[in-house]
Order: C-alpha cells, then structure tokens, then sequence
C-alpha cells in the first residue's frame, strides 16, 4: 500500500450487484467475471490498483460466483497485490456495501474505491498522491461527456465539488462522477447517517453530498477513455477498446 505523509492508503474494490443490465449472461456468472478483451472484467480493476502502486485490496462481493473469483484471483499475488474478500449478503447500494469495508480500513487511513464494471484508460498514481497530500475528506473522478443526465452531475467551484444532482433533466455541467472515490475513515460515521432512498439502497452520491456540504469533496479529470460497462453496449465497446490496445502492445 501507498504511505504518504504518515497515511496508508489501501483499495477497496466493488464487485457486487446483480448485473441486470446485462441479464441473461449474468445469469449464469457474475458480471464482473465475463470476459472484457482478454480478461474478465475484474482484471482491469486490480491492475489498476496495482499500477497506482496499491498493493492491500479488499475485494466485495456477492454470493454469486464467489468461488470463481477465488478460482481466478487466488491471493492476488500474480497480480502484485495483497487480495482479502467480503461477501455482500444482499444488495443494498454501494454505500452499503462500503460499510463491510471498515475494520479492513482503520482510523487515520484514507483508501480507493473502484467500481468493478467502470473501467478506464488513466493511471490513478497521480490522483491518490494528490489525496494522500489532502488533510481531510473525499476526492472523486469526472469524466466529460455528451449525456451528464444519465449520470450524476457536479456544480463546481473552484477545487472543490459544491453539490452533486443525480440524473439531472438540465444538467449544470457536461462532467459525471465516475465510479472512482477516494475517502478518509470518516466515510464509515457519514454512511450511518444516510437513510435508504427510493429505491431502498444506500446511496453514494448521498454520502459525497455530505462532504460537499462540508467543503471537503475535491475532484480531479479523467483524460483518457471511460466507460461504465454496465450495459450490452458499453461492454461490447470495452471490449474492442481493451482488443485494440492489446494488439498495439504487442506489435
């Protein structure tokens, strides 16, 4: 894991859900599992913490499929990090699921949380440095795009994020979070304050709301490709992208 000015920064990854959206192949396996490019979709995920130099990863998941990922990532070791695994009972929002991550995380640590369907081009090293350096709070990741309202949006001011509209009609920005947070302990008293929304989840958005308001929700820009493969779409998308880029590595 990352040290920096007396913080241990460790990575949290995501990868519960029932995958819906891409009903009926996750009917047969998780969808973090399918296969993106080369790899299954997990793959990106723990390289990219491995890239930014993250080397203690606590691994979410439901009960769909969790032998697979024990099949695939073992220990972590091949992949150049240290993997521990929690099952998610149920699916409850992604705040919720944040909740299993505590007593992984200890008081005065700061850690990454990746969505395991959002996958992406840039290397995260510079932004968790810039978050190891910051004295309190949350740090997420935008990313331009040609339809914000189908995701949440920031007002921005400045260095910090003042509040995020989820799925705005008329959007105040053409940026989106991404699936890309960066949080202190703190996050664990923040998430016990929220109450379920309409759809009886735990909402993230709901818990940086709660730093914005504080003035403690920095941001930085994603440059490279993202996407949510989350959808056929996008997932046939990610995986002609991740194709490419692998053919070009090896000419």
């Amino acid at each position: 894991m990352i040290r920096k000015e007396g913080y241990a920064v460790k990575g949290v990854l995501l990868a519960g859900g029932t995958g819906s959206r891409l009903y009926p192949m996750t009917k047969i396996v998780n969808k973090h599992l399918l296969p993106v490019g080369k790899y299954p979709m997990i793959h990106y995920a723990v390289r990219q913490f491995q890239l930014a130099g993250i080397e203690d990863v606590l691994l979410i998941i439901g009960k769909h499929s969790a032998g697979l990922y024990m099949d695939y990532l073992g220990s972590g070791k091949q992949l150049g990090v240290r993997l521990t695994y929690r099952i998610q009972e149920e699916a409850g929002g992604i705040a919720q699921a944040l909740l299993l991550s505590e007593g992984f995380i200890q008081r005065n640590e700061k850690f990454v949380v990746l969505l395991g369907d959002n996958l992406f081009e840039d290397c995260l090293t510079d932004a968790v440095d810039l978050f190891a350096k910051q004295q309190e709070g949350a740090r997420v990741m935008l990313k331009q795009v040609s339809d914000p309202h189908r995701y949440g949006v920031p007002i921005l001011h400045n260095d910090n994020i003042l509040f995020i509209e989820e799925k705005p009609s008329t959007p105040k920005s053409n940026y989106c979070v991404t699936g890309i947070y960066m949080y202190d302990s703190h996050v664990f008293d923040i998430i016990r304050r929220i109450r379920p929304s309409h759809r009886g989840e735990m909402e993230i958005t709901d818990v940086n709301n709660i730093y914005a308001t504080e003035g403690k929700l920095t941001y930085g820009i994603l440059h490279g490709w993202w996407t949510d493969a989350g959808t056929f779409q996008s997932f046939h998308e990610a995986g002609a992208r991740l194709l490419s880029e692998d053919e070009g590595d090896r000419r």
